[in-house]
């Protein structure tokens, strides 16, 4: 299997510049998604930013964040499988949900602007999606005890989610010594996208079953933010089935409590 190497890469037969490394100075929103960020998507399904906020603004994310982790802020965010034989941990970070509001997440805030600012600068070039919304900033924390997360898709099941944007904030990170390797495995083609989690870089990919990805074990204090944008139709017709399931429970346990004993 061929591997997408970190940095510029030369142009090979019938290809254009792969998608990882782009370390160009700080572009505006509206360059940085005509310019790589959408033509990137089409072609590759990712696209790699380095230096995408500049030491300054991404050291304030990092003190914040290192700030959060202090202050007990992360919770599990383990998953754990459960079939024949015994169960196995899918993933082994620890997370914290944030507005960007929040005392001492004003730079986290800055920071979910910047990807706003950029996601809107690519609407109506992102393969049909109609942008609609999105999550909360996801920041997660490997605390560095040989844990990564598994294989898997981050929507497999049209929750509405389209878009993954990925901030990392390792600073003198080496992979081949703290582990912690993103692969990315795109649908239908016979390559990895091996993403290094290093400071101030951007990782943005499609959510759904294009892009099977996992976190290799990390060895090393690892830190990143994610943030997931919505398509509208696919988000609406996911709240729907929700709601209707929901109703069908509450139903269900309604005929069920009549049913009972008096």
């Amino acid at each position: 299997m061929e591997s997408i190497a970190e940095g510029p890469k030369e142009r090979a037969p019938g290809e254009g510049r792969r998608p990882v490394g782009s370390r160009s100075a700080l572009l505006p929103p509206g360059r940085l998604a005509c310019d790589y960020v959408v033509p990137c998507l089409a072609r590759y399904g990712l696209c790699v930013k380095d230096a995408f906020l500049g030491e300054a603004l991404g050291g304030q994310i990092l003190a914040q964040v290192e700030g959060l982790h202090r202050g007990g802020k992360f919770q599990d965010g383990q998953l754990v499988l459960r079939r024949a034989g015994p169960a196995r941990r899918i993933r082994g970070d620890q997370v914290a949900w944030v507005e960007g509001r929040e005392p001492g997440c004003r730079a986290i805030g800055a920071l979910m602007a910047r990807l706003d600012q950029l996601i809107l600068q690519c609407a109506g070039k992102l393969g049909g999606y109609e942008i609609s919304g999105r999550t909360k900033a996801m920041v997660a924390c490997y605390p560095g005890n040989g844990l990564g997360y598994v294989r898997h898709v981050d929507n497999p099941h049209g929750d509405g989610r389209c878009v993954t944007c990925i901030y990392y904030l390792n600073r003198k990170w080496d992979s081949k010594v703290h582990g912690g390797l993103l692969q990315i495995f795109p649908e239908g083609r016979p390559v990895v996208a091996n993403i290094d989690p290093i400071f101030d870089r951007l990782l943005i990919f499609w959510s759904d079953q294009r892009n099977p990805h996992q976190v290799k074990p990390a060895f090393a204090t690892r830190y990143a933010i994610t943030v997931w944008y919505f398509d509208a139709k696919e988000r609406a017709r996911a709240k729907e089935a929700h709601q209707r399931a929901s109703a069908q429970k509450e139903g269900a346990s309604s005929a069920t409590g009549a049913d009972g004993p008096t």
